[in-house]
């Protein structure tokens, strides 16, 4: 039965307010679901896992959410006493459906929009792919659902299942609801926690100079793209030892390299950044399902003396400072700072720098393993976003997360170049100002800055980091098309005119990275013309040549 709370009408906080509201434009409505596809393999009894997801989806009162709009306070309320959302399930190798059916039907169930006053803010659907192989396919909207909250739900679900195979009964709890624990700060309190916020904010720009292709418009579609690049271990060691001296975390470490290469590719130096903030400070929320994150904003100043030092300096302090400032609203400093603003657009900025969430594989029972599948397609609320990731504590990854249609895979490529110079800089003397030029930054004359720019646009091509320095490229399972891709990012990351023979005679990292010493520079205004080219190459070689 559900409890007292769960009939009455809780108000929803001012993040679920925000999200409220953007669920009311169109474009943005996929955007604010959290979808997750897990790939399970090994033998499952299909009935006794969808029995154990309703189960779990039906104990968490956030997910029998309800919500509305209370006009005469003018605000959004939620109640829980909704019915729940059970698990279905479909046996597609007995249907024989075929691989792009069942892509498009994933992409459905992660993506279809919620009728946040009339159904279950969830659904979940178990899909027998193949002998031994399951798909489980969970949406829930973030309005209600956070990762936290997806841990949570998962672990439970496996639960209740390895339970069922050996007929043994789960009792658990009564689940804590979440209005008990997001209880609303006093205005009394408040006023005075957004006026301390408000003031560290002021003056910095509300949009962030990025390199458009294509400006945001209410055309734009939202569905998203992701660039990736890493970093061999002497570098990420250089990194992490001069973040570590400055006392910044990886995340601090990310903002600080972002705004670096922002900063040399254009003339702003105060920069306004968006971070994701778990929330869950109270212990009481760490086992409960619901919608605790926030955004805030951070900002970071440089000027042409600053040092990378100084930066790394200067991104602790903006972070402690925001994180101090975590319990205030973002639209309260949206409406002193931002107040003209599109409702469809993010406030105060549109880059957001947080840590790469990078699920677990999902035990379920023994002999069954759940991994998560890349979500196809994606989609991007943020113009931009750097997600920051230390892979095995040793090599440091940064993933640009974005809509499509906004950047080019041109523009995209530049600002990866980008990002490496910076980490390169940072690595090799953090005393330098970072706003040196930028030509200097990547010193193809160091053996160690070669082969690290050689291994991680392999790492990139392969999608893979598992070779060594001496393994040939196809060994490590590159092909003929993937050799074509890697000439073009060694071109585009070096800015040296590598062919195509050069690095097939040369098959390895180290000798890719010896090709780059002697190889002709790219020409800044690009590739002679054929007429050009063709003229020059005759005059050339009739300039060696004996005349008769």
């Amino acid at each position: 039965m559900p409890s007292e709370s769960a009939s009455v009408w809780h108000v929803a906080t001012p993040t679920q307010q925000g999200i409220w509201i953007v669920d009311r434009i169109d474009r943005l409505r996929p955007t604010y679901l959290i979808p997750s596809v897990i790939e399970f393999t090994g033998p499952i009894d299909h009935g006794a896992l969808a029995d154990a997801i309703s189960r779990a989806l039906a104990r968490h009162p956030a997910l029998r959410s309800r919500f509305r709009l209370e006009t005469t306070h003018r605000r959004v309320e939620y109640r829980t006493d909704g019915e729940p959302a059970e698990a279905g399930f479909l046996d597609a190798v007995e249907e024989d459906w075929t691989t792009d059916e069942l892509e498009r039907l994933v992409e459905v169930l992660c993506y279809t929009p919620f009728d946040l006053g009339d159904e279950p803010p969830a659904r979940a659907e178990l899909i027998r792919v193949g002998p031994d192989t399951t798909v489980f396919v969970l949406t829930v909207h973030h309005i209600v659902f956070d990762a936290t909250s997806r841990k949570i739900l998962l672990d439970e679900i496996g639960l209740h299942y390895r339970a069922a195979l050996t007929g043994e009964e789960v009792v658990l709890p009564e689940p804590v609801h979440p209005a008990q624990v997001q209880v609303p700060i006093p205005d009394s309190e408040l006023a005075p926690r957004i006026a301390d916020a408000v003031e560290r904010l002021r003056g910095a720009p509300t949009t962030v100079d990025l390199p458009y292709d294509r400006r945001p418009d209410a055309d734009l579609s939202m569905i998203g793209a992701d660039a990736r690049t890493a970093f061999d271990e002497e570098v990420t060691a250089r990194v992490l030892a001069a973040s570590a001296e400055a006392g910044c975390t990886a995340f601090m470490t990310g903002v600080a390299i972002l705004a670096a290469t922002l900063a040399r590719r254009g003339a702003q130096r105060d920069f306004l950044f968006s971070v994701v903030w778990p929330g869950r400070d109270d212990p009481v929320s760490a086992g409960v399902v619901g919608m605790f994150m926030s955004t805030l904003v951070l900002r970071i100043r440089l000027d042409e003396t600053t040092t990378w030092r100084e930066l790394l300096r200067e991104a602790r302090n903006s972070g402690m400072e925001t994180f101090i400032d975590a319990d205030v609203p973002l639209d309260a400093l949206a409406a002193e700072l931002d107040d003209e603003r599109d409702v469809g657009r993010l406030p105060m900025t549109p880059v957001l720098v947080n840590l790469a969430e990078v699920p677990a594989p999902f035990d379920l029972a023994p002999g069954v393993v759940g991994r998560f599948r890349p979500l196809e397609p994606q989609y991007s609320k943020w113009d931009l976003a750097l997600f920051v990731h230390v892979a095995d504590g040793s090599r440091l990854e940064l993933t640009l997360d974005y809509p499509a249609d906004l950047f080019s895979d041109e523009t995209i490529d530049g600002l990866l170049l980008d990002l490496r110079r910076g980490v390169a800089d940072l690595a090799r003397s953090p005393e330098e100002p970072v706003l040196k030029p930028a030509t200097e930054a990547l010193d193809l004359d160091d053996p160690a800055v070669r082969l690290d720019l050689v291994r991680g646009v392999w790492s990139e091509v392969l999608d893979n980091k598992e070779f060594g320095d001496d393994v040939s490229f196809f060994d490590a399972g590159g092909d003929s098309l993937r050799l074509v891709v890697l000439v073009e990012k060694l071109r585009e990351v070096s800015g040296r005119m590598v062919k195509t023979v050069d690095l097939f005679r040369a098959g390895t990292v180290r000798g890719h990275a010896d090709l780059l010493v002697n190889a002709e520079k790219k020409q800044a205004g690009g590739a002679r013309g054929s007429r050009e080219r063709l003229l020059g190459a005759v005059r050339e070689r009739r300039a060696v040549e004996p005349q008769a």
